[in-house]
């Protein structure tokens, strides 16, 4: 974790919510990394909402983020072959956290493989014991 994501925690306790939070964002890393569809979405809510540069809307629920993806894998040949994230920083705010961090894919289309350079930002609830993402918003990085 960078210094100003270590200065955002104030004590062991919230050390271990943050920890707990990196985790879930990093298993969903690591899912759409290898594009591991049915568990990278299980990191999401239902009711979770999407924010994509690359999206003509505003993605209202998971069920339609999937279908979104289903459409790119089934017309446009989209495979994920790698994701690295960093300048990662974690806040708190109750039951909720908002993670922030940078992205480089590795994305196919169309039959050619490119690398995506991002920024994203994953909102966390906790709910039922467990951090979920409720919302995603994804920037191009210049």
């Amino acid at each position: 974790m960078s210094a100003a994501g270590r200065d955002a925690v104030d004590s062991a306790a919230d050390q271990s919510v943050v920890d707990a939070v990196l985790a879930a964002a990093d298993a969903i890393v690591d899912d759409f990394a290898h594009h591991r569809t049915a568990e990278y979405f299980g990191g999401f809510a239902e009711d979770a909402t999407f924010v994509f540069h690359t999206a003509d809307r505003r993605l209202e629920s998971r069920a339609e983020y999937e279908a979104l993806w289903a459409q790119w894998e089934g017309e446009d040949g989209f495979r994920v072959h790698g994701c690295r994230s960093s300048d990662r920083r974690v806040q708190l705010l109750g039951d909720t956290a908002i993670f922030t961090h940078s992205v480089d894919s590795r994305i196919e289309l169309g039959g050619q493989v490119d690398d995506v350079t991002e920024r994203e930002t994953i909102v966390f609830a906790r709910r039922e014991g467990r951090w979920v993402a409720v919302h995603e918003h994804l920037s191009p990085r210049a």
